[in-house]
């Protein structure tokens, strides 16, 4: 029992130093709406319940998401997020960067997005193999036909 004892004061003692330990993620320069991307409107709404916390500047940030190490990760994925596709800043990229995210969006969309971690605690983001199909064909669209795989 001393020894139980023991190791849970260590544990929270370490869970509050480690609190100390602050990994921000800067927050995003304000985009022009002009630069955000521009969808039909279920689309949109389906990119922005289930993509736009890690894929957009208009993060919500959740009170966990303030509570170290469970921060450390939540800032990791909007970070690496926000630096693959950004929906914020669409209209900036190259049309040969677009291309590359389209493509990028009918491979993931049906096995990788939104991740199995945050549908976890964001029961909301979760979409229907309808949805997924959906976004998937809007995406497919917008492939050049000489950039389509056959």
């Amino acid at each position: 029992m001393k020894t139980l004892k023991i190791f849970l004061g260590w544990l929270i003692g370490g869970l509050l130093v480690i609190q100390l330990i602050r990994i921000d993620v800067p927050e995003p320069p304000k985009a022009d709406p002009q630069d955000e991307i521009k969808a039909p409107g279920e689309i949109t709404a389906l990119l922005k319940r289930s993509c736009y916390d890690c894929h957009s500047n208009h993060t919500r940030w959740p009170w966990y998401s303030h509570v170290a190490p469970v921060s450390w990760e939540v800032n990791s994925h909007v970070k690496n997020g926000r630096n693959w596709l950004n929906f914020s800043i669409w209209n900036r990229y190259s049309e040969e960067k677009k291309q590359k995210l389209y493509k990028g969006i009918v491979k993931s969309i049906d096995w990788k997005m939104p991740p199995a971690d945050y549908m976890w605690i964001h029961k909301n983001a979760r979409l229907s193999p309808e949805e997924r199909q959906k976004i998937k064909a809007w995406a497919q669209s917008h492939i050049r036909e000489e950039e389509k795989p056959y």
